[in-house]
């Protein structure tokens, strides 16, 4: 590793770094020194580094041109436990020990775990301040000294905004600095305000909500995690949202205007004013507006040589003018930048007086290695446009600034178009004061405007391209409009050669405003350029594209946050689960749950394990934890009717006391759920649901009740996790409950198929046992309080050690219902499948009105070739089909040599069955209850197997073994 000496470009005093903390880095494998206060690219530029990184399609040699987030070239990959790619250099503080690379408008992803910490937050507000410039502060104070909830963001580590880029500016007759330092002390005193530095806004929605994400890291004193970054992403919702959002300056378009060295004017100032760096030693400023002749004054002040400044208007105002003369700079008027020298960094640049057609003559060069231009500003009004405001375009300022401003948001300062930040920073805090106490943070009050005493700054020139290079005739290959996307205007005549007309057409053609800057720099200048090339009057007529959050990249580890790894979804477990992992259970996720999946013994695949647990449960006995069913409780008058408009069978009329299965669709007809119903009371019922289906059931039961019949006298609660359900299946099932419920009769003639009783335990605990079946074997679900579940099961072991108790999990489960036929929905079923379909007409009703029924009246729901399920038996009985396997007809040829192959449909379910000897299937087959007994082709890698349809029920057809 090479190592440079210290800072040759720093001054030896100023700036706003602590010079007292050295601080250590690596750029590229060179180590450099820095100091605290420093960002990365001021470090770099102190360091004498003008080269960043290449041009991601042309690798063309590109420098640092700004100071901010508008940072086009200067991306980096940050090295260290959390790397983070893309970011702008600009805006990446400086720390001991900080490790980055450059990168060419390609990050890369770190495939480490990503050890950084997020997280998220979420408040309301009065007033959200967005900018701690100065009308961001002095809108922050006139809220919070009224007593409203004030929130203020800023992007920056401190506060300021353009003031920490001055030199001499005063504000209230004092130093600016003074005042923004009055105006922090005075936010961070009142009980109701609170400042969030570095946190930039990226995105605002509807409703007052805006996203906020901020950069906490232990560097700076934040978390005590070293090398761990921490950010957060705040929800605000705020009833009123002043933006004070600044502006952006724009660059020129010249013949190589991506050279190293040239760089925006106000970016030169910062770095000189705020960080003490001089980015060159001698440097040509080209302005179009006033801003830039500060920029000439900082640096004559700084020790840099400026032999000349060039603005474009013919006649800039003559105060200024004079001022920059009296520093020694001369000044040349109606002039402009036409092209650079330079291999690669810059050593001249090309200067020529601008004619009536826009065109350059007799250019002369200037040498520098600093070129500092000022294009105009564009007001920062991409939050703004997400809100659904509109824009039009000021001729006066050049720029786009806010026409019709969306409820809820205000503008303020620079970003309302009133401030061009330079010799007008007290009218700035002016309209930032005036846009919060006049509006009075309501919806009806107009966009503050300047003071009238104050003089109005000279009107910008719109120069949005200039033509030649160096005296040469113009190319525009060179000619750079987006510097990330390396598009010029040469790709811009190209697009509207190929027809392009619309701003959105030309962006995507060019690819310019989509990179990780999103066009800050570069956008409203290819407007421009667009404008001249179609030859229309103004940019207004081209209009601007369309702004979308987030307005700075965010990743997507913090728009997760927490919600990632282990913490993505809820874990949910049963009461019965450490037993279930104490004895080696395979788990599998359905929904939240851990659902015991198999129970494999010592040396034992899943699938004699599976095949096990299937002969415990149609020869013997064995248990499930079926806890994680869903269950919902309804009460109140009407639930009986409540229930049977919902489900496709009755319910009102149900004996309290029995159970019945039930069905339940979409609008559409196509089964959404299904599950057991028991009528606990008269006035009270408690329907089960599938596992992963009980939000969704629930959600749908409140959204009729809430909407379609408020006038029913029902309520609907969850209660999941309030019971524990332990399904005992087998022949020998009734001899191990008759040792846990000894004063049960639990004969088939007082305990019937469908009924259930209340009862205790043995040991005393209540119970609810149900005679259901999902097995098809005789069975009993014995349901408990949560906190007594694991006792229970425990107890349901020991009655049943006696008959060889065998405890199955999900798989087992679902070979044994599909040998019956049952269905599991969103397995068999897939949105387009009604009950008929199924072979279920038996639970429609064809005597009540029911959500769905309208829908069986459809043709398309009459049709007689719908997909029908069916079972499928492979000729090879070891032959197991792949689940989701598509199925042909007999004779047709399953290659697509002679073109597409017709389908009959597919495969949704396909096990092992130790009962059958023999593998089989359930399918959805088109018309396929007219297909029993044929044979269809079933194409799989390599080779095509054979099975037969058949009737989808492939055992105990008679359901004699529920009975026992």
């Amino acid at each position: 590793m090479t190592e440079t000496p210290a800072n040759p470009h720093r001054l030896a005093r100023g700036g706003r770094i602590d010079r007292s903390a050295s601080l250590s880095f690596t750029f590229d494998g060179t180590r450099y020194h820095g100091h605290r206060g420093d960002t990365l690219a001021s470090a770099l530029l102190a360091s004498g580094v003008r080269t960043v990184a290449p041009s991601i399609y042309r690798r063309r040699a590109r420098g640092i041109v700004a100071a901010g987030v508008e940072e086009p070239n200067a991306l980096v990959q940050l090295d260290g436990p959390c790397q983070e790619p893309m970011l702008p250099a600009t805006t990446v503080e400086l720390f001991d020990g900080l490790s980055a690379r450059s990168l060419s408008g390609k990050g890369r992803l770190d495939p480490r775990e990503d050890t950084a910490l997020y997280d998220k937050k979420y408040v309301h507000c009065d007033v959200l301040v967005i900018g701690g410039g100065p009308a961001g502060l002095a809108a922050a104070l006139a809220a919070g000294r009224s007593g409203a909830r004030v929130i203020l963001v800023d992007e920056q580590n401190e506060l300021g905004g353009s003031l920490l880029s001055s030199r001499a500016e005063r504000i209230d007759h004092a130093p600016a600095s003074d005042w923004v330092a009055s105006a922090r002390d005075e936010l961070t005193a009142l009980p109701e305000v609170r400042l969030l530095t570095r946190a930039t806004a990226v995105g605002v929605h509807d409703h007052g909500l805006v996203l906020v994400a901020e950069r906490r890291t232990d560097h700076l004193g934040s978390t005590p995690l070293p090398g761990v970054s921490r950010q957060r992403l705040w929800h605000v919702r705020a009833r009123q949202t002043v933006l004070a959002t600044g502006a952006h300056e724009r660059p020129l378009v010249f013949a190589d205007n991506d050279r190293p060295g040239v760089m925006l004017a106000h970016a030169v100032r910062t770095y000189v004013n705020r960080y003490a760096v001089l980015p060159g030693r001698r440097a040509v400023v080209v302005t179009t507006n006033d801003s830039a002749y500060a920029t000439a004054i900082d640096l004559v002040a700084a020790g840099v040589q400026v032999p000349v400044l060039v603005d474009a208007r013919p006649e800039p105002p003559p105060a200024l003018v004079a001022q920059v003369r009296a520093a020694g700079v001369e000044v040349r008027t109606g002039s402009a930048v036409v092209g650079t020298d330079g291999d690669p960094s810059l050593t001249a640049a090309w200067i020529a007086p601008l004619d009536r057609r826009g065109g350059a003559a007799d250019a002369t060069a200037v040498p520098c290695d600093l070129l500092a231009v000022s294009g105009g500003w564009n007001p920062v009004l991409h939050l703004f446009g997400q809100a659904q405001g509109t824009l039009r375009y000021d001729e006066s300022l050049a720029a786009f600034v806010p026409e019709r401003r969306p409820k809820g948001l205000v503008t303020a300062g620079a970003a309302n178009g009133t401030c061009h930040l330079a010799g007008c920073l007290d009218e700035g805090t002016a309209a930032g004061t005036e846009a919060a106490a006049r509006a009075g943070f309501t919806d009806d009050a107009p966009p503050a405007r300047p003071r009238a005493q104050d003089a109005p700054p000279a009107p910008a020139r719109a120069l949005w391209t200039i033509p030649g290079g160096a005296g040469e005739p113009p190319t525009w290959h060179t000619h750079f409009v987006d510097l990330q996307r390396d598009a010029t205007v040469a790709d811009i005549h190209r697009a509207i050669g190929a027809g392009m007309r619309s701003v959105e057409h030309i962006k995507r053609y060019t690819t310019i405003g989509t990179g990780q800057d999103q066009g800050k720099t570069g956008a409203v200048v290819a407007i421009g350029a667009i404008a001249e090339a179609l030859g229309v009057g103004s940019p207004g007529e081209v209009g601007t594209t369309t702004f979308r959050p987030p307005y700075t990249p965010v990743s997507f580890a913090l728009l997760a946050g927490r919600d990632r790894g282990h913490l993505n979804d809820p874990v949910r477990v049963t009461p019965i689960h450490d037993w279930h992992v104490a004895h080696g259970a395979a788990f599998e996720d359905v929904g939240q749950w851990k659902r015991p999946w198999y129970y494999p013994r010592p040396d034992e695949t899943m699938e004699a394990a599976v095949l096990r647990e299937c002969r415990a449960a149609r020869e013997a006995v064995a248990v499930m934890d079926a806890s994680t069913l869903g269950k919902i409780d309804i009460q109140g008058p009407d639930a009986g009717e409540f229930l049977n408009r919902l489900y496709t069978n009755a319910f009102a009329k149900l004996k309290v006391g029995s159970c019945r299965y039930g069905v339940l669709c979409k609008a559409d007809g196509m089964v959404f759920d299904d599950g057991v119903v028991m009528r606990l009371a008269p006035d009270r019922y408690l329907a089960t649901t599938t596992t992963s289906g009980a939000a969704a059931v629930l959600e749908w039961m409140e959204m009729w009740l809430q909407t379609e019949w408020p006038d029913l006298r029902v309520h609907c609660t969850s209660v999941t996790e309030q019971w524990a359900t332990v399904a005992v299946v087998g022949p020998k099932s009734r001899a191990v409950l008759a040792h846990l419920a000894p004063d049960l009769d639990l004969s088939a003639e007082a305990f019937a198929f469908m009924d259930f009783r209340e009862t205790r335990l043995a040991d005393g605990v209540p119970a609810r046992i149900a005679r259901v079946s999902f097995s098809g074997e005789l069975a009993f679900e014995i349901n408990v309080a949560s906190w007594h579940g694991r006792a229970v099961w425990d107890a349901v072991m020991a009655a049943g050690a006696a008959y060889d108790i065998t405890p199955y999990g999900t798989e087992t489960m679902h070979v044994l219902r599909a040998e019956k036929g049952f269905i599991i929905v969103g397995q068999d079923t897939d949105g387009t499948v009604t009950p008929e379909d199924l072979g279920m007409g038996w639970v429609v009703s064809k005597r009540k009105e029911f959500v769905g029924k309208r829908s069986y009246r459809r043709p398309d729901t009459a049709r007689p070739d719908r997909k029908h399920l069916v079972g499928l038996l492979p000729d090879d009985p070891t032959e197991l089909l792949p689940e989701g396997a598509q199925l042909v007809a007999d004779g047709v040829p399953t290659t697509t040599e002679s073109g597409p192959v017709p389908m009959l449909g597919h495969v949704t379910s396909s096990y092992r069955s130790a009962v059958l000897g023999h593998t089989f299937a359930l399918a959805l087959v088109k018309d396929g209850r007219n297909r029993l007994g044929q044979s269809l082709q079933v194409p799989l890698v390599g080779r095509t197997v054979r099975a037969t349809v058949t009737e989808p029920v492939f055992y105990d057809k008679e359901g004699t073994r529920r009975d026992g």
